[in-house]
């Protein structure tokens, strides 16, 4: 089968001619349909994050068709359309049993640790793959696996509650779903804070406030908007401290900030007036889990989850256009999600 696969940390991605995976007694062989490359992408490609073995076929955003089930699968049947969670875990130890399979000793990631979807099949145990409605596109599939459920996550984790107010810093892949999810959770008012034109007018199409951060200060801005007060929860997606450090400073008292992105730099905080002296909380959020992926795809099914929008481009598994999409990502291109379609 095709697959692009990365070779060499901060080298361009190769094509290659690789084996068919196979599939255990309780695995499923999926035909790639959809698989979308996420910002985590380009920082296993600068080394920011460490992959496992090279080469590697990158891609944990995938959804496909059921191509063949082990002999022991029974809840699965080829030619079935899913989407596949991306974490392969044990399913045994204290962490799986208590649904916090994130933190599974035994636990691999599909396009980080084993090969994921920059490829024509991609094989996974049975309980990986999600079934998903056909009202369902694939592209908007894939992308649910990862950018849709980190943020239904980090908002499980920040205990968003009814008539409460949030600030989604920074609005590409996972913002445009954090501004929707928000909202199904109950959230009164969302700023979306962003520097691109083009993703706050996006935002705004779904509801939320824009708040320009390379007009002003966008901490000023949200602090004038909530009359002094700040938001209740701040998520902050993007991997800078700068974002970071301003959804700390817009909480309320008793304010939540979930840090979602990802980066290698310190972040520095005034101790005090940033977090004891409200009552704040800073909460990490580290991927999602497989029971949350059924109310997400339910959610996409019943149009309370719009990813029309944040599907910005279809590529094809070819080398080149996935070195582009990359490289765009890497300098921070406005848009917001490149799928590639086999």
């Amino acid at each position: 089968m095709r697959a692009v696969r990365l070779v060499e940390i901060g080298k361009p991605l190769q094509e290659a001619e690789i084996c068919v995976p196979e599939i255990g007694d309780d695995d499923v062989l999926v035909r790639v349909k959809a698989a979308g490359i996420c910002h985590s992408d380009v920082h296993y490609w600068e080394g920011i994050s460490p992959v496992g073995a090279l080469p590697l076929t990158l891609g944990h955003e995938i959804a496909g068709v059921v191509e063949q089930v082990g002999s022991d699968v029974t809840s699965h049947a080829a030619g079935q359309r899913v989407c596949l969670h991306y974490l392969v875990t044990c399913g045994r130890c204290a962490y799986c049993r208590s649904s916090s399979e994130q933190f599974c000793e035994e636990g691999l990631m599909l396009g980080k640790d084993v090969d994921g979807g920059y490829a024509e099949y991609v094989a996974v145990p049975a309980r990986n793959a999600v079934p998903m409605h056909e009202d369902v596109p694939f592209e908007h599939g894939a992308v649910m696996m990862c950018s849709s459920a980190t943020v239904f996550h980090a908002l499980r984790k920040a205990r968003l509650r009814v008539a409460e107010t949030v600030a989604v810093f920074g609005v590409g892949g996972l913002g445009m779903s954090a501004v929707q999810l928000a909202r199904v959770f109950g959230a009164v008012d969302v700023y979306a804070v962003d520097v691109a034109d083009e993703r706050l007018a996006v935002a705004e199409a779904h509801g939320a406030i824009p708040v320009d951060a390379s007009a002003g200060d966008p901490v000023r801005e949200l602090r004038g908007r909530t009359s002094k007060r700040g938001v209740d929860v701040a998520l902050a997606l993007v991997g800078l401290t700068a974002p970071m450090r301003q959804a700390i400073q817009s909480l309320a008292p008793y304010g939540r900030a979930v840090i979602v992105g990802l980066t290698d730099r310190p972040l520095c905080i005034d101790t005090y007036r940033e977090v004891l002296g409200k009552e704040a909380e800073i909460i990490g959020c580290s991927d999602h889990l497989l029971e949350e992926l059924p109310l997400i795809v339910d959610l996409a099914r019943q149009g309370r989850l719009d990813l029309s929008r944040v599907v910005t481009e279809t590529i094809p598994l070819e080398a080149d256009a996935v070195n582009e999409a990359i490289q765009r990502l890497y300098r921070f291109g406005v848009g917001i999600r490149t799928v590639i379609v086999p």
